[in-house]
């Protein structure tokens, strides 16, 4: 088993670039595998970073924690895993072509890419910010997903909307991989159900290298769109924040938030999320009681 895993591991990223151009066939839209990469998406050295921000979280309640160890609160607490987060974040606004410049400050919902904006200030204390672990002031360079939920945010009256400074986009659509997504995640649901674990290491590493090797990697020649990595890992950072929205409307106290699939809340989770391993469901990862004995 151990031999067959690290075999079927080894062809993930031939067998899921196959997979996503047989999706492709008799498509509405003809995507381009390698426009040109624009300064912001460069990395600025072999093992360096570019400019583009993803909004990876990584918050905790800091009033609650500080009144947990004041002994002001206790609270029996669940750690919840989200499952698969990156194949859902595979539904996402994709841009099909090359990046196309524009500085009017304008957000077109029909384009998606990169945009340089200041964002606003977030003073929510319960909920982390969509911008995740960000320290810096100032402008900053975010993706589409990140973009759409700061706007989102604004709409419910949750901070002012961001000032959009320059935008680098493409015309979009929301179903470029959507086909890919399906025939994966009915995969893993089947792998699920026959307890298949080995199926299921498979289609993660897939899924998972897919994002992972779009960008720059040189374990992938058949694709180089850095634009598509960030705009995917993005939109699994803006998934969770919905998760941890959808559980702090309906009452949860909601804890902490970290990558693209831990959500601790404490309250009856239950009554929110649904258990299981399904994509649409969440899983108990451990309980533990904040403000109790160590």
């Amino acid at each position: 088993m151990d031999a067959a895993r690290a075999a079927l591991i080894k062809c993930a990223v031939p067998d899921v670039m196959a997979l996503f151009h047989a999706s492709r066939v008799g498509g509405r839209y003809e995507h381009t595998d390698f426009p040109p990469t624009q300064d912001v998406l460069r990395k600025r050295s072999q093992k360096g970073a570019d400019e583009v921000w993803e909004g990876r979280p990584k918050w905790r309640s800091a009033d609650l924690h500080r009144a947990a160890r004041a002994g002001h609160v206790r609270l029996d607490v669940t750690a919840l895993d989200i499952n698969g987060a990156y194949l859902a974040a595979l539904k996402t606004w994709l841009p099909i072509g090359r990046l196309v410049h524009s500085d009017d400050g304008v957000h077109d919902p029909r384009r998606a890419g990169v945009h340089r904006v200041t964002p606003p200030g977030w003073t929510v204390p319960d909920l982390p910010s969509p911008l995740g672990a960000r320290q810096e002031p100032g402008p900053l360079w975010i993706t589409e997903p990140t973009l759409r939920l700061l706007l989102r945010c604004a709409r419910e009256g949750l901070c002012e909307a961001p000032v959009i400074h320059e935008s680098w986009t493409s015309g979009a659509t929301e179903g470029l991989l959507e086909k890919m997504r399906r025939a994966l995640a009915e995969v893993r649901r089947e792998a699920i159900a026959s307890g298949d674990e080995l199926a299921l290491d498979y289609v993660k590493s897939m899924y998972s290298k897919f994002v992972s090797t779009i960008g720059e990697s040189t374990a992938n020649r058949e694709m180089r769109r850095p634009d598509w990595m960030h705009i995917i890992r993005s939109q699994a950072f803006a998934n969770l924040w919905f998760k941890a929205y959808k559980a702090h409307a309906a009452g949860l106290t909601v804890v902490e938030m970290s990558g693209t699939d831990e959500l601790h809340v404490a309250g009856d989770w239950e009554a929110v999320f649904r258990r299981g391993r399904d994509l649409s469901q969440v899983k108990p990862k451990h309980v533990y009681t904040l403000g109790g004995a160590s």
